[in-house]
């Protein structure tokens, strides 16, 4: 992939990935796809976003799609909006009091995260409906009047409305909404948002939806004032919305770089030849895992920074554990590697700014890193500091040099990985023998043959585009709306669970914006009366209760055929496919030579090993570790033992040799 220049033409389509270190762009122009890396800027990050699209040239007929961490950061930090929350009287304490599930097990005195709205700014109101819509207790006129006197002197940023039962009959969250909007802030109904049963995820979703959205709002209005309206952003469920869209919804984008990136990783899997893989994504701050197989893998639930969201998203995991994580000992006298990060500022050690010891600078000592700079040049390597920082690591363990401790802090980092990949894989019933593991983000190709080797995989992908292959996937989303609500009927009523979802699917066709052919996605959420979760069972075939049964015995071993079976939940999802132009193609070279030979550590060995251009690569060049081979914006490090050629789609594959 070209690198970015200014262009007299204004590009069709940028995609933009904001990390904890870097921002990475994919732009295409009339020659083609380019690539550009900028430092993050994480005080102002729509700075860095502002000049990547300037050096494009783009104007505001730019499509510009973008994968963005405004919200994750905003709830990790715990630096969002002052929130008022009005829910039924007596049942202000049910975001304290959650579910049963201990956090941690074996804790003796656990501790869950604080609410984000505090017992103080909690209102009840005196109403109360059936599970069934019907009104036992009703919302009189003066209780409007009250609860919005009582938020008004509260002060609030934001609000949320919370309801029993309201994805049954959202009146009275409606409205509750008109009138606090009154005070001029932004609402969020809980049944608007999130129309299904149990009510401590969907108010909880609603509360972190409020929390976050004064924030995001101002960071996406700051791009579409300097961009213009054609802004999309890339939501947690792989797909992309326009910006006011997404703004009115931020809770709907903490994963959004991650389900970039993982659609792309995918792509570039089958494109190669393979129908499973596991992802790999290690950037400067963090390592994104998943395992898909088939299809991207999704959730209907799951716990972000502690707080559970009742929203569909792609099933990616993250831990703290990527180049700029720093390395250092704790209070026991052990190594430990992240989740702190040293971040775009100071950065690494080796980035020359005062930075601390990080896996980057482990890297550089171990010889596996041999760039002269990152990001476009924008960040000159200094490995003399790298080494120096190492050597203080390595008096402080106790080993007797900086390269020692160098693998060491790369032997815990990949530690990290690997449990990251376990999890996303064994222990959820898939044998990662069978899939490739697709290694990208600046540093996913200096683990991957590693990891590979830990974890059995059969081989490794490494993209063409592998440094800025999130912005890529962003730049290749399609638009994507999924809207649910629960039904709460038996299997019998299957014909009536269909009418709504036919009515469900003409409100998403109703929000797209781009023409082009469209899907669309039913799924109903079942389970045996009386189960507490459930199965997603398409709503396109045959028999539904007989694929119920056959679904839970795939998952559980067994099934009751004589039990009834209830519909919970309808899910429709609808998508137009995004015009991803022309994909790089492998040139049908071959007698490609090494740019140079450097020193890296082999078998405990320092040995001067060839350095190849990704560039350079055709299809019959053949690359043999141990070797290294440099893309713009990544790294591959090529163990011993393994060998990797040029796949016609562009990625380099590479396969275990002869031990």
């Amino acid at each position: 992939m070209k690198r970015a220049r200014q262009s007299r033409r204004a590009p069709a389509v940028v995609g933009v990935d904001t990390g904890g270190t870097f921002t990475d762009f994919v732009a295409r122009l009339p020659s083609g796809w380019v690539a550009l890396k900028l430092p993050s800027t994480p005080s102002a990050p729509e700075r860095a976003v502002l000049e990547g699209l300037a050096q494009f040239g783009s104007d505001r007929s730019t499509r510009v799609r973008h994968g963005s961490t405004v919200a994750t950061n905003t709830l990790l930090e715990r630096k969002g909006a002052k929130v008022v929350m009005v829910t039924n009287q007596g049942f202000e304490d049910l975001l304290e009091i959650g579910r049963q599930e201990r956090p941690e097990l074996y804790a003796l005195a656990p501790r869950r995260v604080p609410p984000l709205v505090p017992r103080a700014r909690r209102l009840g109101v005196r109403v109360r409906r059936g599970p069934d819509g019907r009104a036992w207790a009703p919302l009189a006129a003066a209780e409007i009047h009250r609860v919005v006197a009582r938020a008004g002197r509260l002060r609030p940023e934001a609000l949320v409305v919370g309801l029993l039962h309201s994805y049954a009959a959202p009146r009275d969250e409606r409205r509750l909404g008109r009138a606090l909007r009154r005070l001029g802030v932004p609402v969020t109904e809980s049944a608007a948002l999130c129309p299904e049963i149990r009510e401590y995820e969907r108010f909880a979703t609603a509360v972190v939806n409020a929390y976050l959205e004064p924030r995001v709002a101002r960071y996406i209005g700051a791009l579409v004032a300097a961009v213009g309206p054609r802004l999309e952003i890339v939501l947690s469920h792989g797909g992309g919305v326009p910006a006011r869209t997404a703004a009115r919804e931020p809770v709907r984008q903490l994963l959004s770089g991650p389900a970039a990136g993982l659609g792309a990783a995918f792509r570039a899997a089958r494109d190669a030849g393979f129908d499973a893989a596991l992802t790999l994504d290690v950037g400067g701050t963090s390592t994104d895992v998943a395992f898909a197989h088939d299809r991207l893998p999704r959730r209907r639930a799951r716990e972000v920074a502690g707080y559970p969201i009742l929203l569909p998203m792609l099933d990616v995991h993250t831990v703290g554990a990527g180049g700029g994580s720093i390395a250092g000992i704790d209070d026991g006298g052990l190594l430990t590697v992240g989740p702190r990060s040293a971040g775009a500022d100071p950065g690494p050690a080796c980035y020359g700014r005062g930075g601390p010891a990080t896996v980057t600078d482990a890297m550089v000592v171990l010889g596996r890193l041999p760039a002269a700079s990152l990001g476009d040049g924008a960040i000159p390597i200094r490995p003399e500091r790298a080494r120096a920082v190492l050597a203080s690591l390595a008096h402080e363990l106790g080993v007797g040099s900086a390269l020692e401790a160098a693998r060491a802090v790369v032997t815990v980092a990949n530690a990290r990985m690997e449990a990251a990949l376990r999890r996303v894989s064994v222990e959820r019933g898939h044998d990662p023998r069978a899939a490739v593991l697709v290694a990208f983000g600046g540093a996913g190709g200096l683990h991957a043959c590693e990891l590979a080797d830990a974890l059995g995989a059969s081989g490794v992908v490494f993209p063409a585009h592998a440094g800025v292959l999130s912005a890529l996937g962003a730049a290749l989303v399609p638009e994507r709306y999924e809207r649910s609500r629960s039904v709460m009927r038996p299997a019998a009523e299957a014909a009536a669970v269909r009418n709504e979802a036919r009515r469900l699917a003409r409100d998403v066709a109703r929000r797209f914006t781009r023409s082009g052919p469209r899907t669309a996605m039913p799924s109903v959420l079942a389970r045996y009366a009386g189960q507490s979760h459930e199965l997603e069972i398409p709503l396109a075939g045959g028999d539904l209760e007989r694929r119920f049964h056959e679904a839970h015995r795939r998952a559980y071993g067994f099934a009751r055929e004589g039990e009834p079976v209830e519909l919970v939940t309808l899910d429709v999802s609808g998508t137009v496919a995004a015009d991803d132009g022309r994909r790089p193609r492998a040139p049908r070279s071959r007698g490609a030579r090494p740019l140079r030979h450097t020193p890296a550590l082999v078998d405990s060995v320092m040995r001067r090993v060839p350095v190849w251009s990704f560039e350079a690569l055709g299809e019959r060049d053949p690359v043999r570790g141990p070797a290294i081979v440099m893309q713009a914006g990544a790294t591959l490090w090529v163990a011993p033992r393994w060998r990797g050629r040029l796949h016609a789609s562009g990625a380099l594959v590479l396969e275990r040799g002869a031990r």
